[in-house]
């Protein structure tokens, strides 16, 4: 991840804490590629290192309020990275449905197969009733942003709202949902389906 590191500046990592999604988008750009050859590393499945990198980034900006305080970047991601992978081997032992998905995975078949295609079925139908527990309006935001690829400044004009409202109606409801996922046992990796690859 040294190819990255000239990049990262205290005014990016300001923005950030700040909410602006450009200066995070930055960052992932910038340490995606990087992160998931870590990952792989580890994991050996392609499929669950993705994951894993998603999951590493919303834990990122969920807690942005306090990135500007880390002092090197580069080694705290590593370090989420090395544990968020510990913590799926430790959910993939209790998981055999996805033991024998790895497994595969591992194995070299290249092919998706049904059960993954189950897999994040079930995942997506579990995200989308954690989306409708949300109030209406925050249900709204959240849809605007992470659907319809709405940034904060347009959602706020559509809506009649400051930045700030939407802003904080967008963080709420993102760990209104991981804790809904988190209560269901569900691994938070699934919620990639609806973050950073929208």
């Amino acid at each position: 991840m040294a190819t990255a590191k000239e990049h990262i500046t205290p005014e990016l990592l300001r923005r950030i804490t700040e909410g602006d999604e450009d200066a995070f988008r930055r960052l992932f750009d910038l340490y995606r590629n990087n992160l998931f050859d870590y990952l792989i590393g580890i994991v050996k499945s392609r499929e669950v290192a993705e994951e894993l990198v998603m999951d590493i980034f919303l834990k990122l900006w969920l807690g942005r309020e306090w990135i500007a305080d880390i002092d090197h970047i580069e080694a705290f991601i590593k370090k989420v990275a090395y544990n968020k992978a510990i913590d799926f081997f430790r959910y993939a032992a209790r998981n055999q449905k996805l033991q024998r998905v790895i497994a595969r995975e591992m194995a070299g078949e290249a092919d998706r197969s049904l059960e993954i295609q189950l897999l994040e079925k079930d995942y997506h139908h579990i995200i989308q009733e954690a989306v409708r527990q949300l109030s209406p309006q925050r249900r709204l935001v959240y849809t605007l942003s992470r659907e319809k690829g709405m940034t904060h400044d347009e959602i706020a004009k559509e809506l009649n709202l400051s930045i700030h409202t939407v802003s904080n109606h967008t963080k709420e409801a993102l760990k209104a949902i991981r804790g809904f996922l988190s209560r269901n046992n569900i691994p938070v990796t699934a919620f990639l389906l609806y973050t950073l690859q929208k």
